[in-house]
């Protein structure tokens, strides 16, 4: 498809081609309604002038008619004169008339009444005329000027044929309008969808670039086809992207070196913590094994930021490996008696409604998932209070939903909170200690699992937040009858359901 150099001219060679069929049909009902009027003048002028003609025609053979019966009364020569003079108007009217686009049999009658008038005019310049003659001439010009009239009522008739044509005209001209702006619109609608296509397409490839980028893929190049200054802007975002991409490769080989090279020395402190702990070199004081607890505890939490961070960028390159069945309620059961220290320790009890639902996908992961939010919901948990679990099918989609009853998620929260490096509101307690990556990388593994979570309000209306999973089942089987699972560290309350 060929495309000139500028955007601009592009759209203005669009609305110029669209426009033609418009100036087509424009120019042809003003040359249409030019040879309407030139044939309406034309046909009144003709029917003006066979009206005019008749008329006179009429005269003169009625003035005939009187000139001859006066000269067949007085005998008066000069009445032959002007006989002579009214005769030759009388033919030519005739000939006018003639000349008009009559009927055939009106210019059959028109002839017959210019013969007829010459034989009358033979028999009266006759010098011997029979004894009936001036009977003759009288019938004669009586039928002469009958005829005379008659034609008069003929060249009516032409005018009434003249408006008739005009509204035939008209008739033909509304047709062939109505035929040329069906296919005036159909052209002009069909050359705008496919400017408008081809408008749209560059424009859609540059929003997909931008798309694509703001999510943060930088492995698909970008190709804008278009005009030259579009196509020149898709090079300039490739070269972008191109650049992007290294800076993220970079970013996450310096991340893997630094995270490396910080492990090692976290390591020996902590195995020298551990020793310290374990009274390898010698009985400690409590002072000193107070210090030991406070230096180990830091120690583990450095590393599992350290290793938090790496995992999240590890998600955005990788897929789910490991795939097949994984029972939900094993591994909600895991992460909680994994859990369970940290919930004892702040007096939170877990109320468990699970159904034994299996879904397909990577184990690890989808515990990591798990694990994620019922740690947020630790953390954000008051003291003494509830973590509701609730496992369930819905629509052919395991669906996992942990409720607390913490301060909740604003609303304009409630996506931010799912970006990395992004903690929301503290609670009353103090803020919470994390990297605000736990969220992010439990997103990132459940999009790759074709799933979705999203945060929202308690169902029951109880001051908290609700964060449910959504996973695909996958073609696995699951049951109907919820089970009965034991929640370490918590009375598990649990319902029957269909």
């Amino acid at each position: 498809m060929y495309y000139p150099r500028s955007f601009l001219k592009f759209i203005l060679l669009g609305f110029l081609l669209v426009s033609l069929p418009l100036v087509y049909a424009l120019a042809e009902l003003i040359l249409s309604l030019d040879r309407l009027q030139v044939q309406g003048q034309h046909a009144v002028q003709e029917a003006a002038e066979a009206g005019r003609a008749s008329r006179q025609l009429f005269e003169q053979a009625v003035t005939l008619e009187r000139v001859v019966r006066q000269y067949l009364i007085l005998e008066d020569p000069a009445l032959l004169e002007d006989y002579a003079r009214l005769r030759q108007d009388f033919r030519q009217t005739a000939g006018q008339l003639a000349l008009l686009p009559l009927a055939p049999d009106q210019l059959k009658a028109l002839e017959d009444l210019t013969d007829t008038e010459s034989r009358l005019h033979q028999l009266l310049n006759a010098p011997q005329r029979p004894a009936d003659t001036q009977l003759q001439l009288a019938d004669g010009y009586a039928r002469l000027a009958d005829g005379a009239q008659s034609t008069l009522a003929a060249t009516n008739s032409l005018t009434e044929r003249a408006i008739q044509r005009l509204q035939e005209i008209g008739s033909e001209g509304r047709q062939k309008w109505l035929y040329l702006t069906a296919a005036t619109v159909a052209i002009a609608l069909a050359l705008a969808i496919l400017f408008a296509v081809l408008i749209a397409r560059p424009i859609r490839q540059l929003d997909q670039a931008i798309r694509q980028m703001g999510t943060a893929d930088f492995t698909h190049p970008i190709e804008v086809n278009g005009p030259q200054d579009l196509r020149y802007l898709g090079q300039r975002l490739e070269w972008l992207r191109s650049r992007l991409h290294d800076l993220e490769e970079q970013q996450n080989r310096f991340l893997r070196h630094v995270s490396h090279e910080l492990k090692t020395p976290l390591t020996a402190v902590r195995e020298g913590t551990e020793l310290l702990r374990d009274r390898v070199g010698g009985e400690l004081s409590r002072e000193q094994q107070e210090i030991v607890r406070i230096v180990r505890q830091n120690c583990l939490q450095l590393q599992k930021l350290i290793e938090d961070l790496l995992r999240y960028h590890q998600t955005r390159a990788m897929e789910p490996q490991a795939l097949g069945p994984v029972s939900l309620p094993e591994v909600i059961h895991r992460v909680t008696r994994e859990h369970k220290l940290a919930a004892l320790a702040r007096m939170i009890t877990f109320e468990a409604q699970l159904h034994p639902v299996v879904v397909n996908g990577d184990g690890e992961r989808i515990r990591t998932i798990v694990d994620n939010l019922i740690s947020n919901a630790i953390k954000y948990s008051p003291r003494a209070g509830v973590i509701a679990l609730n496992l369930e099918v819905d629509e052919g989609c395991a669906v996992l939903e942990v409720s607390d009853e913490g301060h909740g998620v604003s609303p304009e929260e409630r996506e931010r909170i799912f970006e990395s490096f992004y903690q929301g509101k503290p609670p009353a307690e103090g803020r919470v200690k994390g990297s605000g990556l736990g969220l992010a990388i439990a997103r990132e593994y459940a999009l790759a699992h074709d799933g979705r979570i999203e945060a929202r309000d308690r169902r029951d209306g109880k001051r908290g937040a609700t964060f449910s999973l959504r996973l695909p089942m996958g073609g696995v089987g699951t049951a109907t009858v919820a089970q009965t699972l034991p929640v370490p560290g918590a009375p598990t309350t649990v319902a029957a359901s269909e």
